[in-house]
């Protein structure tokens, strides 16, 4: 089996601002309602059926049953596993020159994700057992190093992941860093479900910079070759474009050569027609074969 979990290089000085990322989802508005005799509908209760009407009406990878499916996929990927809520704890080197690789998308100590993620943890909870490590994380930001972190962070990240705090922090760093963006720009180009998903996995790995096999580059060289469907090109078309970028980015680094999560997982369902993702996907990383449903 190829080692799992190699982050990009490319990501090292791809540090992510701030910013505010546009929310995808349905917004729906209430309809006026006829009373009925008794005690009016607990707010809690309007609440939880509004949220229960939205995830049914949302599309692509905001339905959270197919955003369900991306963790798995990612998480087979890069842990070698469906379980992918069991990843908020794990941490190590895997010697791709990115220091710590941790959490649940592989948050990394020379990427500036894993400041930024300690950052938020810590402006939510002060005083955690990741706190005293900014000063370090600042400092080794940008390289391998793991001054001022070792002998204690792995077990103390390890003591954090039991905290909620902690894995809605690493949630919400996900989806603003990489999972937002990704879905944002598919939607952008006008790709379905199998699309966004593509995206996410592109970023993931590669990382958003300007570098030569970043995801925008990578995208680049797919429209070179033909449209989105944005500009009405075949959805089909298009995606098979991507994935020969992606293929070529993959293969400039030798920790990424294994390209099995692109040609037996994402080509697979292309093939086949499921631009939807729909259950029950097929498919097989490194040689091992998945199913879900």
């Amino acid at each position: 089996m190829v080692p799992a979990r190699h982050k990009h290089v490319a990501r090292r000085n791809t540090r992510p601002g701030r910013l505010a990322l546009a929310a995808f989802g349905v917004t729906f508005t209430a309809a006026p309602t006829t009373a009925h005799a008794g005690a009016p509908t607990h707010p809690a209760v309007r609440q939880e059926v509004s949220a229960t009407r939205q995830a049914a009406a949302a599309t692509g990878l905001a339905n959270p049953a197919k955003k369900e499916i991306a963790m798995q996929l990612v998480s087979s990927a890069e842990n070698s596993t469906l379980d992918w809520k069991a990843q908020y704890k794990y941490i190590e080197d895997v010697g791709d020159g990115c220091g710590y690789t941790a959490g649940i998308i592989g948050f990394c100590s020379g990427t500036g994700d894993m400041l930024d993620l300690v950052e938020l943890y810590t402006q939510r909870k002060p005083g955690n057992v990741l706190a005293k490590y900014l000063p370090a994380l600042r400092e080794v930001n940008g390289t391998e190093s793991h001054d001022g972190l070792d002998p204690d962070f792995a077990e103390d990240w390890a003591t954090a992941a039991s905290d909620p705090a902690f894995k809605q922090a690493q949630n919400d760093e996900r989806d603003r860093v990489y999972f937002n963006p990704a879905v944002d720009r598919a939607k952008a180009d006008g790709i379905g479900t199998l699309g966004q998903f593509v995206y996410y996995d592109a970023i993931v790995m590669h990382g958003d910079g300007d570098e030569s096999t970043s995801f925008g580059s990578i995208r680049k060289r797919a429209l070179v070759r033909a449209k989105p469907p944005s500009q009405g090109g075949d959805e089909v078309t298009y995606l098979n474009a991507f994935l020969d970028a992606r293929v070529w980015a993959m293969r400039q680094d030798e920790a990424h050569s294994d390209t099995s999560r692109v040609d037996t997982a994402q080509r697979v369902f292309l093939k086949k027609g499921n631009l939807n993702l729909d259950p029950p996907p097929e498919w097989k990383v490194y040689g091992d074969s998945y199913h879900i449903g």
